[in-house]
């Protein structure tokens, strides 16, 4: 299945201040998923952010704050944000099909929140470069489990050209010119 800008959502799990010191490849993971964001705001596609138990964990990584435009934030205490009623309503009546998911810890509420989204219907696409955990052996797990349960590992760059659909047009020429050519100087790393 395709990607379509008019039918999806980005959803950035738990990229918080108190949280990434320890989380491996973190720094790369925001800045991928800040760089799909930025995509997605010119597209206006919904960016949703959640944030586990903040009290504790602190808030979104300023970093990543400072790059994102228009955006939503939703805090939890469960680790898949399905469990929480407000987002689970608010999904639903904002309708999207399908969601690129992506943020920390990889095995733990990224891929809670991936199964709850499966269990509930919807189409989940695991941003790879931009899911971590405090270790790498735990992030490929949590990739594996997901997609053996239905989700589609998929890279930023595939997500943004699949958005995009066409290139004879002035919406791609101007996000080409804002965020694809100036990444193709940049490597992309993958676990």
């Amino acid at each position: 299945m395709r990607l379509h800008h008019d039918r999806s959502l980005l959803l950035i799990v738990d990229f918080q201040a108190g949280l990434l010191p320890v989380i491996e490849g973190g720094t790369a993971a925001i800045e991928e998923a800040s760089w799909l964001a930025g995509i997605a705001n010119a597209l206006h596609i919904p960016v949703w952010l959640t944030e586990q138990y903040p009290e504790k964990l602190g808030g979104t990584s300023a970093r990543l704050l400072d790059e994102l435009g228009e955006h939503k934030i939703w805090q939890k205490h469960h680790f898949s944000v399905m469990e929480e009623p407000p987002f689970a309503q608010a999904l639903e009546a904002l309708s999207p099909k399908q969601v690129v998911i992506c943020g920390t810890e990889a095995h733990i509420c990224v891929l809670q929140s991936a199964l709850g989204l499966l269990e509930a219907g919807y189409q989940v696409f695991w941003l790879s470069e931009a899911t971590a955990s405090r270790r790498k052996e735990e992030a490929r797990l949590a990739r594996e489990r997901a997609c053996a349960n239905g989700a589609v590992a998929v890279s930023a760059d595939m997500v943004a050209y699949e958005w995009l659909y066409q290139c004879d047009t002035p919406l791609f020429k101007e996000v080409h010119q804002r965020f694809l050519k100036p990444r193709s100087a940049r490597p992309v790393t993958f676990f």
